[in-house]
């Protein structure tokens, strides 16, 4: 099966795992039909699926069928249907900010920052905890711009956009109260539900040995790999900080991790020494998402 997933992706390769997509989100919300959860699944629909073309964006997978298999067994394993609005738009922005921020074009990619600015925004105005990755932006910022200030000026100028946009129609619609929802920077809690996530602990193995075997051959790696793992990585971070501190039992989370997770692994693969460690590491991850897909429609307790 790896072999046949090792093959170079082409032009209908995106479209037909957008239409797989398409049924597992059909297939989820079918049974439980309503105007919030159309909503949500139709945000949901085009975040993952603006999923797909940040592989090519990103350009760390060599074009081949493997990452976006990866990512297609990981969103059928981690998506239950009727999810939270908040993770919906979170998908959807993190897709767009990867996009921008990946373009080959360096004027749109200098010239995008008051956009992720106001999409920033928007992702916390739906969903708080999703602050991390204001921290991720700033971070590429000083990593790759000549001119830090003003970058930095125009992100914060288009966050104050949405924020003074919002808490103007807050103000003419009467809503004066603050919802302490908003200042999720108070009580930081390590979730006490990961022991739920044993059945991702080899996937958990293979990305630590992944980032462990890209830091040991790190000066083999040519320039541009050295930049764009460490953006991957960065952004995995991000969300990684949002997933252990604001998760709880809330698997849907999880979500946000797909797309880093799928080009790592699938990366790791790709360089393993023999085939039938690919094979068997190819399985195993399949395994482990089945396994992690019943016990949580089953209700398994550890």
């Amino acid at each position: 099966m790896f072999r046949i997933l090792s093959k170079e992706s082409n032009i209908f390769s995106i479209p037909v795992y957008i239409g797989v997509l398409l049924l597992i989100v059909i297939g989820f919300n079918f049974l439980d039909f309503n105007t919030l959860d159309l909503f949500s699944a139709i945000i949901t629909f085009a975040g993952i699926a603006l999923g797909y073309f940040c592989f090519n964006a990103i350009a760390l997978n060599y074009q081949t069928h493997l990452p976006l298999f990866l990512y297609t067994v990981i969103i059928f394993s981690l998506y239950l249907g009727d999810l939270d609005i908040g993770i919906a738009v979170s998908l959807f922005t993190n897709s767009i900010i990867l996009l921008l921020l990946t373009n080959i074009d360096m004027v749109v990619r200098k010239n995008s920052y008051i956009l992720v600015g106001a999409i920033l925004a928007i992702n916390f105005i739906f969903l708080p905890t999703t602050w991390p990755m204001t921290l991720f932006v700033i971070l590429h910022i000083i990593g790759t711009s000549d001119k830090v200030g003003l970058h930095f000026f125009r992100l914060i100028f288009g966050i104050s956009l949405i924020a003074m946009s919002y808490f103007g129609i807050a103000y003419f619609l009467g809503m004066n109260s603050w919802n302490p929802v908003y200042f999720p920077f108070g009580q930081f809690e390590i979730s006490k539900h990961l022991i739920n996530l044993i059945w991702l602990l080899p996937i958990g193995l293979l990305l630590l040995h992944a980032v462990m075997d890209h830091f040991r051959n790190f000066n083999q790696k040519s320039p541009t790999s050295k930049f764009k793992y460490t953006f991957l990585l960065i952004f995995s971070l991000a969300q990684l900080i949002t997933i252990v501190l604001y998760m709880g039992n809330h698997y849907e989370y999880l979500l946000l991790l797909a797309l880093p997770t799928s080009i790592i692994v699938s990366r790791m693969l790709k360089f393993l020494p023999t085939y039938w460690m690919k094979e068997t590491g190819l399985w195993l991850i399949i395994f482990s998402l089945v396994l992690f897909k019943l016990a949580n429609y089953f209700k398994f307790n550890i």
